[in-house]
């Protein structure tokens, strides 16, 4: 397990004899192990692949099939919208997390903008494919894509084929790179709506959780008049949430803890 991460302890109660699980074996390992992968009463009578992060074990079904194998787990309390991938991941590993490099912050714009009318999982799953689609989100080939590029864009599968998305990619990378000549940086320049460091929420529920803020809507409206486009002040705020200018991991999610800097208390 990754050093820092406060992740919950996990004891399997079982019925496997202790002389079937002699300490280091599979077993045993199985029956008591520190995991945040899921929260669930497992049956183990078939073959079972057990993690324990970052390694994963499998556990045949012959070593078990004598024996009724239950186990109660009790799970990292993610934040409730991360419960399946690759929405697990992603919040585990970069949601709220600062980002300050522009290409990653341009490439933040377009998926959040893509999402718009969409579901983010649907973006996710499409992430690659949008890599390589754009050039790797680099602007300087963007801003020179032509009529062909954008015939080959509707084209692809694996992105969203939304005309105005498409043509907005193209402008906004056009307007990226006025505001990184203006600024010296997009990075500046985005994070200066927040101050220049994130904002620690300390939110309990979901339904605390705003849709936008006077922040957002102040991004929104400067980004419109710099001709970007699908810059709403909600898809600004969802940028805001994925690139750590606010950390609004609910106060029960160990990353909050760890990504504000201060240890989780339990």
């Amino acid at each position: 397990m990754t050093d820092g991460l406060d992740f919950c302890r996990y004891e399997f109660v079982t019925m496997v004899p202790k002389r079937a699980r002699p300490a280091g074996s599979l077993v045993h390992a199985a029956a008591r192990v520190v995991s945040g992968q899921a929260a669930a009463s497992l049956s183990w009578r078939s073959p079972t692949f057990f993690h324990y992060s970052p390694i994963t074990y499998h556990i045949p079904s012959l070593l078990l099939a004598p024996y009724s194998l239950f186990a109660t787990v009790c799970h990292m309390p993610r934040c409730p919208w991360a419960t399946t991938e690759p929405n697990i991941t992603y919040h585990d590993k970069e949601w709220g997390v600062p980002i300050h490099d522009d290409r990653k912050l341009f490439e933040f714009l377009i998926l959040e903008g893509a999402q718009a009318g969409l579901s983010w999982t649907t973006i996710l799953k499409k992430r690659q494919n949008y890599r390589k689609a754009f050039d790797g989100f680099r602007a300087e080939k963007i801003v020179r894509y032509g009529a062909r590029d954008l015939k080959r864009l509707l084209g692809e599968a694996g992105i969203v084929r939304n005309r105005l998305k498409i043509a907005a990619t193209i402008q906004n990378a056009n307007a990226f790179l006025a505001v990184r000549k203006e600024f010296g940086s997009f990075d500046r320049y985005l994070w200066s709506f927040v101050g220049g460091k994130p904002k620690q929420n300390r939110w309990r529920r979901m339904a605390q959780v705003p849709a936008r803020t006077l922040e957002s809507d102040a991004m929104s409206r400067d980004l419109i008049k710099r001709g970007f486009k699908f810059v709403g002040s909600t898809i600004c705020y969802a940028l805001m949430q994925a690139t750590g200018m606010v950390n609004d991991h609910l106060v029960s999610c160990p990353r909050r803890s760890q990504l504000a800097g201060a240890p989780r208390r339990n």
